[in-house]
């Protein structure tokens, strides 16, 4: 019987979710509800000193909006629990020591001092060891485990031959083992490095399947080689390729703050509905097989297969992001659009009471990012100081010498109407310009400068009139024949 799927997102709570995490978690999910397996949320809490408060409540929180339900957690249980690094702490230790007797591991007692020496004069990244404490005696470790002193218990790495595994996305990778650190274990706080509590907690909860960034690829022999000395059966490894964001001069970089928004709450808070983040993040390392690009998060589920992921950088476009946005709005219900839209009317609206419905109507269409609704539709709630040549139109054929004769008729004419509604202010509007013979855009651009003050507006004439309400309109275009004056 074949073993039921498991992955895992283990998040350490360090602040808000980046783009990366957010595309491991969405992978993750992917790869075991396309799989028909579980997902299971881990916090990684074990760098007390990175922790950040509030940032669990954001994992939550994000996840949540995300739409990626998790099967077992923190917050729920599961028979795998406790979900929690720091709850499980006691049972790291027991584990390390085992790996001591079987002499895959060594108590390491080299002080902070010559650590740093050591760092100062290394050409290695991060400062190599030089596995002092390997060759230890039995005798003195025991003597300095006797005198208390403060020690981490480190990863004993074979010296000569090559480690090799299977990715699933980058196929066979063998590395020499004469690269691989005698990595820590087990800090001097007594608390496993995120490394070992990795794979400890992995094995413990059954997880079948890694997906993390590729950034890990060259870690992964260190992982193999605790698996095997323990005996354990290896997981599927699914590194995802590294997203990349674009330079001013056209170049690609690690994404980072400089190219714009890059944690899930940052995108929203910009403008971007959760919906077309996670659909857009789906398809930076992954690619459908039917190239389709708009898909819900079951249609993900549905689609999703490990051997569409790409091997090679994504690039992060913000471009396409709002693109996606936009069609994500336009997709919505009237109803809808006006839901997620109304704290941006409030905004610019304060405690102006306008039609929601009828300012959707006019801005679903013309939107792609929610946080440019205020400044479209600012001048509802305050119209700004214009001048008279805002009258003129080229296209509309609209002057300084006729539009206060056509503002002035637009005003008669609808001072005359006994209802005000969107409809009786656009037959009223047509049959003025059929009156006077001239383009319905020439009667009704007079009219929308006046209504508005502003030459580009979402709506014409007739919806900014009947948004803004009978007695409005009026007081509105009776100031903007007084420009005339």
């Amino acid at each position: 019987m074949s073993k039921t799927v498991r992955t895992r997102f283990a998040p350490s709570p360090t602040g808000f979710m980046h783009v990366g995490n957010l595309r491991t978690a969405l992978y993750e999910y992917l790869v075991a509800k396309s799989l028909g397996g579980t997902f299971v949320l881990r916090i990684e809490d074990t760098d007390q000193e990175r922790k950040v408060e509030g940032a669990v409540d954001i994992i939550y929180n994000t996840m949540k909006r995300a739409g990626l339900i998790h099967d077992e957690g923190p917050d729920i249980g599961g028979e795998y629990g406790p979900y929690v690094q720091s709850e499980r702490k006691d049972m790291y230790l027991p584990y390390a020591k085992q790996l001591i007797e079987m002499d895959k591991a060594y108590y390491c007692f080299c002080t902070k001092e010559r650590l740093d020496m050591l760092r100062e004069n290394s050409d290695e990244p991060g400062g190599g060891y030089d596995r002092h404490c390997r060759s230890l005696s039995q005798e003195e470790v025991q003597q300095k485990l006797s005198d208390g002193v403060p020690y981490v218990i480190r990863q004993k790495m074979p010296l000569e031959g090559s480690t090799t595994f299977d990715d699933a996305v980058y196929g066979s990778i063998t590395v020499e083992n004469s690269e691989l650190q005698d990595q820590i274990l087990i800090k001097a706080d007594g608390y496993p490095t995120y490394n070992f509590a990795n794979v400890i907690d992995d094995h413990t909860m059954n997880i079948t399947h890694v997906v993390r960034g590729s950034e890990y690829l060259s870690s992964t022999p260190k992982y193999n080689l605790l698996y095997e000395a323990f005996g354990w059966e290896i997981p599927t490894y699914i590194h995802l390729p590294l997203i990349m964001g674009k330079n001013d001069d056209g170049s690609v970089s690690k994404l980072s703050k400089r190219h714009g928004a890059t944690s899930f709450e940052d995108l929203v808070k910009a403008g971007f509905l959760p919906e077309a983040i996670i659909n857009y993040i789906a398809l930076l390392g992954w690619a459908p097989k039917d190239n389709r690009e708009m898909f819900t998060l079951q249609e993900l589920v549905e689609s999703f297969s490990i051997d569409g992921i790409s091997k090679s950088p994504a690039v992060f476009d913000y471009d396409k992001l709002e693109w996606f946005n936009g069609e994500y709005i336009k997709a919505m219900t009237p109803e809808q659009f006006a839901s997620v839209a109304e704290p941006y009317f409030k905004k610019a609206l304060g405690d102006k009471k306008l039609d929601c419905l009828k300012l959707a109507s006019i801005l679903q269409q013309r939107t792609t990012r929610l946080t440019d609704i205020p400044e479209k539709i600012a001048f509802f709630a305050e119209q700004p100081d214009y001048t008279k040549e805002l009258f003129i139109n080229k296209k509309s054929k609209t002057t300084l010498e006729n539009s206060p004769s056509l503002l002035k008729a637009g005003i008669d004419a609808l001072e005359a109407l006994t209802e005000w509604n969107h409809d009786s202010i656009h037959d009223c509007l047509i049959e003025l310009a059929a009156k006077l013979e001239v383009k319905n855009g020439t009667a009704m651009w007079p009219v929308r400068i006046a209504a508005s003050g502003m030459t580009v507006t979402p709506g014409g004439a007739v919806e900014i009139l009947d948004i803004l309400g009978r007695e409005e309109s009026l007081r509105r275009l009776h100031e903007g024949l007084k420009k005339f004056d």
